[in-house]
């Protein structure tokens, strides 16, 4: 879909180009001449001749300007004119001529040029002379052996011979370029006190192949020809041409004063970069360029660099075998130019050449400032006065006469600082620069912005203004996400400082930002924020008259502008939604509602505008009334009446039933709802009957069913009365009242052992009741209590579990019993617990945790036993409060069988059930290595957590056993005095603390005694020679990694030549072993194959041995793999790779690789590992330029074949050594190189190794893609010195962080970083004082003496006002400065600083208070420490990860960002040269493999003794309160709080304003799933770890108790960094710019080249960008809480407006993951100021800004040279100017040519089209240095009690520790932080003192 979109757009853009290109262009503009040529006349005067051009005109205006300066003479011509004649011309003077055609209202554009008679007259006579080509006359016929032409002249010259390298050439054609600079140089007398010659190569970057002075002989030279290498690359002409001028003619290259320069180009193709202007600096330095081109170079380039006359300094054959062909005709020139040039120079007094001094800067202004000098020594014609930004752009110049020594550069950026460089101009030549800086001031800005007279659509601003000023601009735009781009300008004049802002959005926040206008030139912004008001909601909402199926709501009134209001209403189970609009009442009953439920309801008031923020409420509908006073009555023999009272109106009908309690049918009958009595005939005499009665609404809701006893009356002989019985046991009648006493008997409150029975009274004429119970099947006597007549509720206790009872009621009369009424219930099953979980597995502990059941338990037993070794089951209680334990002392690697069960007063439930497992204390891989008579060797693979090793080795002959204890760090040991030819037991016990894991344990035989051969004498061999040591070796000290290629087309003898090689190179080594430098080698082809290991050998000797026993392997070139083995099996711990030492890879290889090496190994120089490339004949260059480190220079080397080793033995020497000798390791950092050390992960605060650091987490940074740390209180992050700085600190360097105060970081002092000795005295470091707002820097002066300086002001206070700051601390021998968001605000002197002991420890956050192993730290959050080997970091630095200063267009993307290099790929370039001979074929396949031997007898493992069971668990101790233990494990998660009430949505709107961070609230009930919403913000790292103490609240509602905070987190996945809607927007930006019309000047030269691809003029539009916004506020950050349970489903409404935000409070912690990006836009800038004065020459594009008004025509430019040909059929107007082409429709006679009289002028200027070329001061770093990345998270030795998995943690909720009788508690003491090292005092007794 975005291919479509952007494609569509495209196709717009061009239709709407080509209607704009044939409205404005065909019919408006006039086309300009053409072929302007020139021919002299007599001796002062030139006839100027061109083409007409096409189309209607009126004529000509012919307009001359010398150059020099004067009048413009100007001539009106007719159309019919092509030719003019120009008199009274300056034969040496330079002349400006623009020829340009008019019609009566338009011009086209000038053809313009240059000319000089003197110039002219040169080039005609050497056309003359000049016979053929010289290509084309010597192009056939080549000179033979012999005859070529030598240079005999006497004159001596410097010749630079520059050679292109590029790819384009080929190897075959480069030794052909070798052949003809073999040829060239024999020409010439070459010496050291003779002609001398230099060389150097180009491709993308140029190089010095030797300087002028390299060697004293032709020989030399030619035999550096010879063996010259071939490059690789692009082809950037115009960057090699400075390089030779900046690098090769210098005095100290060998160019010699007073000697003729020459320069040579070769090159086969058109130049990447603009070569004019270096070409001419080039030749304004007094020397002679010769242009050479082969194949498809462009002869025009060509003549813009040589010098004049081109017919004898350019050169241009058809392919390179036809290189030799021109020899001759070059050499024979050269040889003639330098004669001339001796000629010259010794005919010129060369005046005494000097530089301008002092300079010195004054006048500085916001635009300008002054520039003074004292004047250069000699004759100085000009000054040219060059300045340009220090953060980049085009250099512009000032020249001024040589008699001035000031001059005054204008309209200059504000606030920006300027290199300049002054330069005296003598009449031949110029003078090295005088260089110096300064800064223009900043522009004033507005002050004390103030928004008021808010409402709901619009607010005030006024500020104070500002002197000077003519004018203000405000910009104002909603922060609202959505509505940012509604962004409103207003600009005001000078006099005007308040002002009404009105059609502003209510309850919307505006950002309100105001410039300061100096013409065209903005101010620094001015920023505020306000939020207009909310729309009124309705007040004081009631409810009334709530019944079981209606409710009456009423409000007050919101405004009289209230169009109606919206009432929702809502089920708050979510499962009805009902909504209703109303007019402008205040009143409304809801019906139809549903009995006892909860309902939610939202109002809303309505206006044009939209809808208000809901007053909400809720209420609870009643039940359904049930009929009441259920009565029996007129009772009789078949029948009784049943009466009650009707409870309300709405009743639609009675359900009535009956049934006889002794069984029969049940019948019913319906009754109308407006009766209230029915009697029931057809009974059954003398029956108990249960009546029934539920009412039916007319909503057809039903009420409860009450019901009543009645009975009929026996039929009897007696008179009957009221109720009566007969009585059989007498003959006299008698008659008894038929009484019930109980209604709505009902069993609740079931527990394991009881019942609860609860009854109503009918009757309190009833003295006593009998409660009977019995279970229902009966195997349980019946048992009896009697309840008192007022008693209703009888609790019935102790039943059995899990049985039904059968409860009967009798009510006791006076006279006798009533009904009966009986109820079953039934208690509760003995439950077990639940969800049994296994977590903080350790060695010898684990946590088991559970679920409690339903039932109310007294208790859990727990019982654990180890599965698969004996031992015994153990057990232990603890109370019913407690649903976790820590078990201990158990073994390690051992499952154990757990089970735990509720214990219930009547008896324990069944079990929970589960296996749980410790860890395993064990090393792996054990092996055994160097077996000797009486000594062997054991290595294993090291157990990250182990502290020390036990290492036993037993003789299984006689027992003797040897043990030794061993460090955690140690993975190998030796053995020594053994037995020969005896088995020995070697076993490994891990210790971790006092842990001892179980014996890990081999079996190996020492060796036996040798058979002694007769003895014979023997001449001992010569001792080997050992190559000695170079002296760049000396310091060395590095892991250092061969990786040879071993593949078949290396074949036998180059592979000895490579071994031969590694001898050399290895030889020149110093120390070879732990102490000094390790070696390693891998041979590879389809595998890589390890030679040896870096712990291999410990000695030269060995070493040199061990490499020349490398045999040839064979086979294909797997390049990449090779590497990524060496990463995984090099080094490694186990094979010898060491901390904090450099580690270096040399690759050689002799062709391209058949897999990927970009990916390995530019991960492994991201580590930190610096690579060295050797290609050799068929190798591929740009792959080796991957493989290197940077820069390519030092780290790739190629030679044509393996005998030109030696040519780059000592470089590579020399650069390996400086490597492995440097203090400052070489990292990369953003894809630069910088000689430093990256701090943050050398403390391991990075992704993937955070997580092992006690107190910390991650968080998102200053955008959401950059991770920061949260360093929470007492985290107190530290390592080792001798792992971070094991050199100590150099003398200069840069210390820089990007951090952020917290709200909760002490006010006292604490040191942001600092660098303690072994006695905890600090060295050197940072220290911020919170509370004073100072920073303070201290260390160690070169004299001992400590020294500390205070830098505090308003520019040092602001980082402590809780935002992220980057701080720069550049520290050198002299001074100390503080650069603060990449701005300086202070400087200091300080004494040079001493070096650190290595011994201590360095620590984040350290409180000054702190004292010895007791130490505090305080919390903050940092997100890049790093520390850089140089003071001129800083100066670079752009501060592009502070949202507020960040440039898009300086700084690199984000990372992450897209890439879209894929659709810039150029076209296919041409094919290349034939190749040469092909390489070596393959060996042959090898035999197969033969059959496979038998395997030897296995020897027998003795059987492990048995470990000794665990200790008895020992009480609980739960009745008798201890001492505080130590903080308990951390606990699992809290219960969650109940539900709360379902909230009602609100309307659509703006997010408010960031109010004070609340507690976090309990979980909402569900809610009906919303409609989808568009896809989310980008996803950021998961911020783990426990939150710290949020700032202070606003108001808030009460709110259920949090959980405890949860452990950390695993790192979260990253989310997508970009949406489609970027990528649209991307598209829709182009489409915009395409049809733009006021961007339709300057950018239609630049469509037309793409929609023609045809090259085109380039267009340049100096722009000052706007300054940057203010970064926005911060969102109010929150703790990282426990997910919540899903809440209860509310139903869906537009999303609501925010409330009004609460009081500001302190700043919080950081928030959940905001909108995408950190902060809020920054306002548009103000237009850029107007342009300099424009120069006809093309800068590099600046920042964009409004176009500027159009300045004042430049300075002419040289007259251009004939472009290549156009494709047919096109002209573009803006490429046909400014040319020179000669030719013309017609050709009128001399006497119709137009004659123009110039009057003399001999004043000449400096010609300031003379481009300056900014010398770039190349950053240049040696050595490398390794990073400690391939160590696993815990290989940072922690320096404090490294146990973070199992330190106790206390909960909110009780954990119960379980230990066996004897362990001690484990005690956290900081001492354990330092490295155990001899004590050592410094020499003069002192102590530093804060």
């Amino acid at each position: 879909p975005m291919c479509v979109y952007f494609y569509v757009c495209l196709k717009l853009a061009v239709a709407f180009y080509l209607n704009l290109k044939c409205c404005f262009l065909s019919p408006l503009a006039v086309s300009p001449p053409t072929r302007l040529r020139y021919n002299v006349v007599s001796p002062d005067s030139v006839q100027i001749s061109w083409k007409a051009p096409k189309g209607q005109f009126t004529g000509y205006k012919l307009l001359v300007t010398p150059s020099s300066g004067g009048k413009t003479n100007q001539l009106i011509l007719q159309n019919t004119a092509t030719k003019a004649i120009i008199q009274g011309l300056i034969p040496d003077q330079n002349y400006a001529l623009q020829i340009i055609a008019f019609s009566e209202d338009k011009e086209s554009k000038p053809a313009q040029g240059q000319f000089r008679i003197k110039d002219i007259e040169r080039r005609k006579e050497t056309s003359k002379s000049k016979v053929k080509d010289p290509e084309k006359t010597n192009a056939n016929k080549p000179a033979p052996e012999g005859s070529l032409f030598t240079c005999k002249t006497p004159a001596i010259a410097d010749i630079v011979i520059l050679v292109d390298g590029s790819w384009s050439i080929g190897r075959f054609n480069f030794r052909l370029v070798r052949l003809f600079l073999e040829n060239l140089v024999s020409a010439f007398n070459v010496g050291s006190e003779k002609t001398r010659v230099g060389l150097a190569q180009y491709s993308g970057d140029p190089r010095i192949e030797w300087h002028l002075n390299a060697y004293d002989t032709k020989d030399a030279v030619l035999d550096a020809v010879r063996n010259l290498p071939y490059k690789g690359g692009n082809t950037l002409t115009g960057l090699a041409l400075t390089y030779i001028l900046e690098n090769s003619f210098k005095p100290e290259a060998g160019a010699r004063p007073g000697v003729s320069k020459i320069g040579i180009l070769i090159t086969d193709g058109k130049s990447q970069d603009d070569v004019i202007p270096p070409a001419k600096n080039l030749r304004d330095a007094g020397i002679e360029l010769f242009a050479i081109g082969v194949k498809n170079a462009d002869i025009n380039e060509l003549k813009e660099i040589a010098s004049e006359p081109d017919s004898t300094h350019v050169y241009n054959v058809a392919d390179f075998n036809f290189m030799h062909t021109i020899v001759e005709g070059l050499t024979r020139t050269v040889c003639s130019r330098v004669e001339e040039q001796e000629k010259e120079i010794k005919g010129t007094i060369v005046a005494s050449l000097g530089a301008p001094s002092d300079l010195v800067t004054s006048e500085v202004t916001a635009r300008g400032f002054r520039v003074s000098w004292t004047h250069a020594p000699g004759k100085v014609e000009k000054y040219r006065v060059v300045y340009y930004p220090s953060r980049g752009g085009q250099p512009e110049e000032v020249v001024v006469d040589g008699s001035l020594s000031t001059a005054v550069l204008k309209n200059l950026m504000s606030l920006t600082e300027y290199q300049i460089a002054v330069f005296a101009i003598y009449s031949n030549a110029a003078s090295e620069g005088l260089r110096g800086t300064e800064t223009t001031l900043a522009l004033p800005m507005a002050s004390d912005l103030q928004l008021y007279d808010v409402s709901q659509s619009s607010m005030r601003a006024k500020w104070n203004g500002v002197a000077g000023a003519t004018g203000y601009m405000i910009l104002y735009a909603p922060l609202t996400e959505g509505l940012a781009a509604d962004e409103k300008e207003i600009k005001i004049g000078e006099t005007s400082t308040d002002l009404e802002l009105d059609g502003l959005l209510p309850n919307t926040e505006y950002t309100v930002t105001v410039y300061a206008m100096f013409g065209e030139e903005a101010s620094d912004p001015l920023t505020g924020q306000e939020t207009t008001l909310p729309l009124s909601p309705p007040a004081n909402l009631k409810f009334s008259d709530v019944g079981h199926s209606s409710a009456t709501l009423t409000w007050d009134p919101a405004s009289k502008n209230v169009n109606g209001y919206r009432i929702m209403y809502v089920k708050t189970d979510g499962t009805e939604t009902n909504e209703v609009e109303v007019g402008r009442v205040s009143t409304h009953t809801l019906k139809s509602l549903t009995s006892l439920t909860e309902y939610t309801v939202a109002i809303f008031s309505l206006y044009d505008e939209g809808q208000s923020e809901p007053l909400t409420g809720s209420f609870t509908t009643k039940r359904v009334p049930a009929p009441q006073h259920l009565e029996i009555d007129e009772a009789s023999t078949d029948s009784f009446r049943i009466s009650w009272k009707p409870t309300s109106s709405d009743i639609a009908f009675y359900r009535l039933a009956w049934i006889p309690l002794d069984g029969g049918e049940s019948e019913e009958v319906v009754i109308n709802g407006d009766t209230d009595s029915h009697v029931i005939e057809g009974l059954l005499p003398n029956t108990e009957y249960e009546v029934s009665l539920l009412a039916v609404f007319d909503d057809e809701s039903e009420s409860e069913v009450v019901a009543v006893l009645g009975a009929t009356f026996a039929r009897t002989t007696a008179i009957p009365t009221t109720v009566t019985t007969t009585s059989t046991r007498t003959s006299k009648p008698t008659t008894a009242v038929f009484r019930t006493g109980i209604r709505n008997l009902v069993i609740d409150d079931e527990t394991t052992s009881s019942l609860r029975v609860i009854w109503d009274i009918s009757d309190y004429n009833v003295q006593q009741f009998r409660v009977t119970y019995l279970t229902a099947n009966g195997d349980r006597a019946e048992e009896a209590v009697m309840v008192p007549g007022r008693q209703n509720t009888l609790l019935l206790q102790p039943l059995l579990s899990d049985t039904e009872y059968k409860v009967t009621i009798t009510p006791i009369y006076s006279d006798g019993e009533g009904v009966s009424v009986s109820a079953p219930g039934k208690t509760l099953p003995l439950s077990a617990p639940r969800n049994l979980r296994v977590s903080d597995e350790w060695y010898n502990r684990l946590r088991i945790s559970w679920d409690a059941p339903p039932s109310p338990t007294m208790g859990y037993r727990i019982v654990y036993k180890p599965i698969n070794i004996p031992g015994p089951a153990l057990e232990t209680f603890v109370g019913d409060d407690i649903n976790t334990i820590l078990i201990l002392n158990l073994f390690s690697g051992t499952e154990y069988s757990v089970k735990v069960f509720a214990s219930y007063s009547t008896g324990f439930s069944d079990a929970l059930t589960g296996v749980a497992k410790t860890l395993y204390l064990g090393v792996t891989n054990l092996d055994s290595y160097q077996v000797r008579m009486t000594s062997l060797c054991a290595q294993w693979q090291l157990h990250r957590h182990a502290t020390a090793y036990r290492v036993v080795i037993e003789s299984l002959v006689d027992g003797k056993k040897q043990e030794v204890n061993l460090g955690g760090g140690t993975p190998r040991h030796c053995f020594f005095e053994l037995m020969p030819g005896t088995e020995y037991k070697i076993s490994v016990h891990t210790q971790l603390q006092e842990i001892e894991g179980p014996a890990v344990s081999i079996m190996e035989t020492t060796l036996p005694f040798p058979t002694q051969p007769p003895t014979t004498p023997s001449t001992p061999p010569p001792p080997p020679t050992i190559p000695p040591a170079k002296e760049v070796c000396k310091a060395a000290k590095a892991d250092l990694a061969f990786l040879v290629d071993g593949s078949w087309s290396i074949g036998d003898d180059n592979f000895n030549k490579i071994i031969s090689f590694l001898y050399s190179t290895v030889g020149a080594l110093d120390k070879i072993g732990p102490d000094g430098t390790q070696v390693a080698i891998i041979q590879f082809s389809d595998d890589p194959r390890t030679e040896f290991k870096l712990n291999a050998y410990k000695t030269k000797e060995t070493l040199l041995e061990a490499i020349q026993q490398i045999a040839y392997k064979g086979g294909n070139t797997k390049t990449g793999k090779a590497i990524k083995h060496a990463r995984e099996v090099l080094f490694t711990g186990e094979a010898g790779m060491r901390r904090g030492i450099p580690k270096v890879l040399v690759v050689i290889t002799d062709g391209r690789s058949q897999d990927d090496v970009n990916k390995v190994s530019k991960e492994m120089q991201l580590d930190g590992f610096s690579f060295f490339a050797i290609g050799v004949a068929d190798a591929d260059y740009s792959e080796l330029v991957n493989i290197g480190s940077k820069p390519s220079e030092r780290h790739v080397f190629f030679v044509d074949d393996f005998d030109a080793f030696t040519k780059i033995e000592d470089e590579l020497i020399t650069f390996v050594c400086e490597t492995a000798s440097a203090t400052c390791p070489l990292v990369v950092k953003d894809g630069n190189n910088f000689a430093g050390f990256k701090m943050m992960e050398m403390f391991g605060l990075v992704e993937k190794e955070f997580s092992a650091v006690e107190g910390v987490s991650m968080e998102p940074g200053t955008f959401n893609v950059y991770p920061c740390y949260r360093l929470h209180k007492d985290a107190l992050v530290s390592q080792p010195t001798k792992y971070l700085h094991p050199e100590g600190l150099p003398s200069d360097y840069t210390i820089t962080f990007l951090f952020r105060i917290l709200p909760d970081t002490p006010q006292e002092p604490f040191a942001l970083w600092e660098i303690l000795n072994e006695e905890y005295e600090p060295l050197v470091g940072v220290i911020l004082d919170n509370g004073g707002k100072t920073l303070t820097f201290f260390n160690y002066d070169y004299k001992g003496d400590f020294q500390t300086v205070t830098f505090e002001g308003p520019e040092i206070r602001k980082i402590f006002y809780g935002s992220f700051h980057k701080l720069h601390v550049v520290i050198s021998k002299t001074t100390a400065k503080i650069i603060i968001d990449c701005k300086q605000v202070s400087e200091k002197t300080i004494n040079a600083a001493g070096n650190i002991s290595s011994d201590g420890i360095e620590v984040l956050g350290r409180m000054v208070r702190s004292r010895g192993p007791r130490d505090n730290s305080a919390p903050l959050q940092l997100q890049m420490f790093d520390i850089v080997c140089a003071t001129s970091w800083a100066n670079r630095d752009k501060c592009c990860e502070l949202p507020g200063l960040r440039d898009e267009e300086n700084c690199p993307a984000l990372p992450h960002a897209c890439s879209c290099s894929e659709a810039n790929k150029g076209p296919l370039g041409p094919p290349g040269p034939p190749g040469g001979p092909g390489v070596r074929g393959a060996k042959g396949h090898r035999g197969d493999p033969g059959p496979k031997g038998p395997d030897g007898p296995r020897g027998e493992i003795g059987v492990p003794g048995p470990q000794g069971p665990p200790g008895p668990q020992g009480p609980s101790g739960l009745s008798i309160q201890g001492l505080p233990g130590p903080p308990g494990e951390k606990g699992e998660k809290g219960d969650l709080g109940f539900p709360g009430l379902q909230g009602v949505p609100g309307a659509s709107g703006s997010p408010g304003r960031d109010g004070a961070q609340g507690q976090r609230g309990l979980p909402g009930k569900d809610g009906p799933t919303g409609p989808q919403g568009p896809p989310g913000p980008t996803g950021i790292p998961g911020a783990p770890g426990v939150p710290g103490v949020t700032g202070s609240q606003g108001p808030q509602g009460d709110v259920g108790a949090p959980g405890p905070p949860g452990a950390k987190g695993e790192r979260g996945e990253r989310g997508d960094l970009q949406s489609q809607a970027m990528v649209r927007a991307v598209a829709r930006q182009v489409c915009e710019q395409l049809i733009q019309g006021k961007y339709i000047d300057s950018h239609m030269a630049r469509y037309n080249s793409i929609l023609n691809q045809i090259p085109s003029q380039s267009v340049s539009t100096r722009t000052i960008a706007g300054p940057p916004g203010e970064p926005g506020r911060p969102g109010a950050p929150g703790p990282q809480g426990e997910q919540g349970s899903p809440g209860m489903q509310g139903f869906p409404g537009s999303p609501g407006q925010p409330g009004r935000p609460g009081e500001r409070g302190l700043p919080g912690e950081k928030g959940e993951k905001g909108n995408p990006g950190v902060g809020t836009q920054g306002p548009r800038g103000p237009p850029g100021s107007t342009g300099p004065p424009g120069e006809s020459r093309t800068g590099s594009p600046g920042p964009p800004g409004s176009p500027g008004p159009r300045g004042p025509a430049g300075h002419m430019g040289p007259p251009g040279s004939q472009g290549a040909s156009g494709p047919p059929g096109y002209c573009d107007p803006s490429s046909c100017a400014g040319y020179g082409m000669g030719g013309g429709y017609g050709e009128p006679t001399d006497q119709d040519i137009p004659v123009v009289q110039l009057p003399h002028n001999s004043y000449q200027i400096y010609d300031p089209e003379d481009l300056y070329d900014g010398e770039q001061q190349l950053y240049v770093v040696q050595g490398s240095y390794p990073l400690p990345s391939p160590y696993s998270q815990s290989s940072y030795p922690s320096p404090h009690l490294a146990q973070p998995e199992f330190t106790p943690v206390r909960e909110e909720t009780e954990a119960v520790e379980l230990r066996s009788p004897g362990i001690s508690r484990f005690t956290r003491k900081i001492a354990k932080r330092s490295v155990e090292t001899p004590v050592r005092k410094r020499a003069n007794g002192k102590k530093p003192s804060r």
